[in-house]
């Protein structure tokens, strides 16, 4: 019974969460956060850390009206080009957690803004609210 209240929780997060994120402007993305589970998900952690996130980022990308897949994108990159430099920290597994965010989030608003030079769009405006979302990114990241 506990492990289905659980299942249902994560599904309605995933399936709601973004909606409120288009009303709710405020609200943080958890955009390197739900990366770091599906990079977690690649190492090993099984299939569930893969499939969750993807969920939530796909249904976070259409609910924004963001590039579709760019988060993966942001996410394959990572795991490629940066996540083996970081594994030197195995014996400090908040740092890992804390720099793959950070990486994820900074990947992909990188691509964001080629993706906006490139189709000459404005996918999301950089302010303050964007810089409040990769905080509280990060403290999930470190806290769980």
């Amino acid at each position: 019974m506990k492990r289905l209240l659980g299942t249902v929780g994560i599904l309605l997060f995933i399936l709601v969460y973004p909606m409120l994120i288009s009303i709710y402007v405020t609200l943080p993305l958890f955009i390197g956060y739900a990366g770091y589970l599906i990079v977690q998900g690649i190492e090993g952690r099984g299939w569930r850390y893969v499939l969750l996130p993807l969920l939530y980022l796909l249904n976070l990308e259409i609910n924004l009206s963001l590039p579709l897949l760019a988060t993966l994108f942001a996410v394959l990159i990572y795991d490629l080009l940066l996540y083996p430099s970081v594994l030197f920290l195995k014996r400090c597994p908040p740092c890992v957690a804390l720099i793959s965010v950070v990486a994820i989030d900074l990947i992909y608003f990188a691509l964001l803004l080629g993706y906006d030079f490139i189709f000459s769009t404005v996918s999301i405006e950089i302010n303050s609210l964007l810089l409040y979302s990769l905080v509280m990114d990060a403290i999930v990241a470190v806290l769980l």
